[in-house]
């Protein structure tokens, strides 16, 4: 039996609603001008999305989520955790940031970083980028040799031109997990 909501009416329940598990090409739930695209349940503990008839993405048994960007099967996202823009010249300040409460300046071209939520574990990947507005200093970042990731920080150095510690106008950290 098919239920058909006409934008007003809704569908009112004090209890489960139960769809079948339908497919990629045949998803339980749908809409009416586009019924190869929707939601279906590919096994136990999964909720699965198509497009188009084919499977484009899936929260697994175990909540992670999976999708397929282009690459022809889906597979498992693994996301930005943590990313920040920010002037370390002076006092330091974020211009934006995602997931980064903010910027411990600990000296010339030291910094320490900290999240608003902090990761699982310290097991993350952080990438870093930096560079000065005047176009004639060339620095990198580096990891601050004494201290190790925690889950509610990291602690890096930018240095010009590998020889010591540089305060530069535009750094830039991303974090994935």
């Amino acid at each position: 039996m098919a239920i058909t909501l006409d934008g007003t009416s809704g569908i009112n329940s004090s209890g489960v609603i139960v769809a079948p598990d339908g497919s990629a090409s045949a998803p339980a739930i749908t809409n009416d001008g586009d019924t190869n695209t929707g939601i279906f349940f590919p096994g136990a503990d999964r909720i699965g999305f198509a497009k188009g008839g084919a499977q484009c993405g899936e929260f697994d048994a175990s909540g992670n989520f999976q999708f397929n960007s282009g690459y022809g099967s889906v597979a498992t996202a693994y996301g930005c955790r943590a990313w920040v823009n920010f002037n370390g010249t002076g006092t330091v300040a974020i211009r934006a940031s995602g997931n980064v409460s903010s910027i411990t300046d600990n000296g010339t071209g030291d910094y320490t970083v900290n999240f608003t939520t902090a990761m699982p574990d310290a097991n993350y990947a952080v990438v870093f980028g930096n560079g000065d507005n005047t176009g004639n200093i060339t620095q990198s970042a580096y990891l601050y040799s004494s201290a190790t990731y925690t889950s509610s920080s990291y602690r890096f150095t930018v240095k010009n031109n590998g020889v010591g510690p540089y305060d530069a106008t535009v750094i830039t950290s991303t974090v994935s997990r």
